[in-house]
């Protein structure tokens, strides 16, 4: 609940149509599509501020006259946009970075990738993106894939199940757990908060019951997810040791903390701010380990980077999916260099073919990954870079625990130097197979 959410500053409201903070992620981008803009934009625009200088930033808005919440006025920071009534700018703090309207620029009197002033608290202003579930059979390239989804989903009609779904293993561990070394590993993660952002839990899954998870929205929908993708990332990443009958083991990190941001909508849609407010809120909770299966074909974003190296200079780590483009460049967030990028690996260890290249740092199992879903499906098989990102999360979490002074770069630099050599390149594997701790 906000305690003043916004109502700061500027009189009147926003032109009739203008994307506005409260503006919901189908409206932007049913408006992105009415327009033929396919540039993966949203029309806002993220203020990254220099270091030590968001006060400045926030003081800066005041005094332009525009209405400004601040992530702080919410409990634990889990603000959601739909919640900041008439503001043109909501400020994360914990990251230094603001999320602005195309008003709140307007009276700012700076224009995205314009050069600002030497003195000023700004370090950078960029075009606001798009992101989306990053899965191989459902990648979002552009919006009309996005567009026709959600038109779909407003008209209550619901998507088949994949009818070739492969079966799962019911010897021990499925595959992917096997490659990480993780069935021998005597870790579980335990007294580590590992995040997963996506779209939301299933909180009624049974293989979670009895489990403390602390969860919050930035998407203005609840967390329980009706999606499918977050669920299984977080099973792969924190799921129990031990589920029901033959199913087998396909949870890494069983013994740690859950925490759940739903940073995508039940589209599986999302956008640079309801990203990075989830970003701000794990890192205000002193999450060690964050994983971020999501992401799109946009170029390296300044406030993803300094989010990441927020995170790093407090002992924390943010993995993130490379992304499905089938081979090209790293998407974002991962394309950031504080941030680590996972690449996918098929079951015979080569590079999946959907697999984007370039900035990887390390690569994990992400096809044909059998994990957790919503009931009353509860388990499901899927590929992708999403897939392999949280074996990575999970295998940090269990070096984390095994030395308090394995946080943040140091965490990272260890799971790197305890890869599985791969005989492929480094733009394909990174440093090769992560490795769960013995």
């Amino acid at each position: 609940m906000a305690r003043n959410p916004g109502g700061r500053g500027r009189q009147g409201g926003e032109d009739a149509g203008a994307i506005t903070l409260r503006s919901g992620i189908h409206e932007m981008l049913l408006a992105a599509a009415e327009r033929g803009d396919e540039s993966l934009t949203t029309g806002r625009y993220i203020v990254t501020y220099k270091e030590d200088a968001t006060d400045a930033g926030l003081e800066s808005f005041r005094s332009a006259g525009i209405r400004t919440a601040d992530a702080r006025d919410f409990d634990a920071q889990s603000a959601t946009l739909e919640d900041v009534g008439d503001a043109d700018a909501f400020v994360m703090p914990e990251i230094g970075v603001a999320v602005v309207t195309g008003v709140g620029m307007e009276a700012l009197g700076v224009a995205a990738d314009d050069s600002v002033a030497t003195d000023s608290p700004i370090a950078i202003v960029e075009p606001e993106y798009f992101a989306f579930a990053d899965d191989a059979t459902e990648y979002l390239r552009g919006f009309r894939a996005a567009v026709d989804r959600i038109a779909a989903d407003l008209g209550g009609r619901e998507e088949d199940a994949d009818d070739d779904e492969l079966e799962a293993e019911v010897l021990g561990a499925t595959w992917g757990l096997r490659a990480c070394r993780v069935p021998q590993s005597t870790r579980s993660g335990a007294g580590i908060r590992l995040a997963v952002l996506d779209t939301g839990l299933d909180l009624n899954h049974p293989d979670f019951a009895g489990r403390p998870i602390t969860a919050a929205s930035f998407v203005g929908q609840p967390v329980q997810d009706l999606h499918g993708h977050g669920t299984h990332c977080t099973g792969t990443a924190c799921g129990t040791r031990t589920p029901p009958g033959m199913t087998p083991r396909y949870g890494v990190a069983f013994g740690g903390g859950i925490f759940i941001g739903k940073v995508l909508s039940n589209s599986g849609s999302g956008s640079s701010a309801s990203v990075l407010a989830g970003m701000n809120w794990a890192i205000a909770n002193n999450c060690h380990v964050i994983s971020m299966s999501l992401g799109s074909q946009s170029p390296v974003q300044a406030a993803y980077t300094q989010a990441g190296q927020v995170a790093l200079s407090r002992g924390l780590l943010i993995v993130a999916a490379a992304g499905n483009a089938n081979g090209a460049p790293t998407g974002a967030p991962a394309n950031s260099p504080t941030i680590m990028a996972v690449a996918s690996l098929d079951p015979n260890l080569a590079p999946s073919s959907f697999s984007n290249r370039g900035k990887i740092e390390i690569a994990a199992p992400g096809r044909d990954v059998f994990s957790s879903w919503p009931m009353p499906v509860r388990y499901k098989t899927i590929s992708g870079t999403s897939m392999a990102t949280p074996h990575v999360a999970g295998c940090a979490a269990s070096w984390a625990q095994t030395n308090p002074l394995l946080r943040g770069q140091a965490l990272w630099n260890r799971l790197r130097a305890t890869c599985r050599p791969l005989p492929f390149p480094a733009a394909r594997v990174g440093k090769g197979l992560v490795q769960a701790a013995p």
